[in-house]
């Protein structure tokens, strides 16, 4: 997939679990899990929000297009 997941990279600059992250923004950790390995199928921008918010981050830190 073109679309790369930086989440883990996000979390360890910030020595935070995702397990911290799913509790603080309000989803499952099944949910991050999924989003994080890059398995998703999509990512609701309210998701989003909540993850930049938390992590004070910009969805370009978290979200890379690496052309094949």
């Amino acid at each position: 997939m073109p679309i790369v997941v930086r989440l883990d990279v996000a979390l360890a600059q910030r020595k935070m679990t995702s397990k911290e992250l799913a509790a603080k923004i309000g989803i499952s950790e099944q949910n991050l899990s999924v989003l994080r390995s890059g398995r998703a199928r999509g990512v609701r921008f309210n998701t989003l929000d909540a993850i930049c918010q938390e992590l004070d981050c910009q969805p370009g830190d978290l979200l890379e297009y690496v052309s094949q």
